[in-house]
């Protein structure tokens, strides 16, 4: 599984999509952080907290995961490589599990720079380090579980179609419903809204950006993560039967 991880940072840095990925999601969300007048303008509320940037980056990475994931199988598909690649002395978990590392490392050496959000935050605080840690901390998990969810969807919808553009469009649609839906759902049926938001990632994301790790919401997400490469197991499957 080692060498599908390696296999796979080296292809996501051997060509321009893992700087890419990195200076889209940091360029996106300095300029609306810190730049752009709005809602998201940390400057502008008054509070020091990072509640604007786990607001948006959920949103961003809807559409960046895919970017990253699309090309995981489709494209092995498409080159004819899927069959010798199932044929080595690996597992089919561990081959997907590979793949999914590979594109959560990816990911994740994105969300490392943004720690000197933190920093600066601290240092303008009044007094200064006047910053809730706990809270920011359990968003950090929050957003690590949330990219784990997506990346699980992304590496699935791959497997669909060995057209990337499918596969990028799919798994937006999916990212999007499961992280977004059901909270519309809710609005929509108020009088079991509680029950028809608990299925959503954005009602175990808030809950996580809280400061306490409920198990509920470690366990929704890993599930949600466990499901989904689950599914992608059982398409290599029948692709190889």
């Amino acid at each position: 599984m080692k060498s599908i991880v390696l296999r796979e940072i080296k292809s996501f840095f051997g060509s321009p999509i893992g700087y890419l990925v990195i200076a889209i999601f940091l360029i996106i969300n300095g300029l609306f952080l810190w730049v752009f007048e709005g809602d998201y303008n940390i400057l502008n509320t008054g509070f020091a907290d990072l509640t604007p940037f786990f607001t948006l980056a959920p949103w961003i990475l809807i559409f960046l995961i895919p970017a990253v994931t699309m090309r995981s199988f489709s494209d092995e598909k498409k080159q004819g490589t899927l069959e010798l690649l199932l044929t080595k002395p690996l597992s089919i978990w561990q081959i997907v599990n590979g793949k999914f590392l590979g594109a959560l490392l990816l990911i994740v050496m994105a969300i490392i720079p943004t720690f000197i959000y933190v920093a600066v935050i601290s240092n303008l605080g009044m007094p200064e380090g006047n910053i809730d840690m706990g809270s920011t901390i359990g968003s950090y998990f929050g957003l690590l579980f949330l990219i784990a969810a997506y990346s699980a969807i992304g590496i699935f919808t791959s497997t669909l179609s060995d057209n990337q553009i499918v596969a990028f469009i799919v798994a937006v649609f999916l990212c999007f419903f499961f992280y977004f839906g059901f909270e519309g759902f809710a609005s929509v049926i108020p009088s079991i809204s509680s029950f028809i938001s608990s299925f959503g990632m954005q009602n175990h994301f808030k809950s996580m950006s809280r400061g306490v790790l409920d198990t509920r919401d470690i366990l929704y997400f890993t599930s949600m993560t466990v499901v989904f490469l689950s599914f992608t197991v059982f398409n290599l499957k029948s692709f190889k039967s």
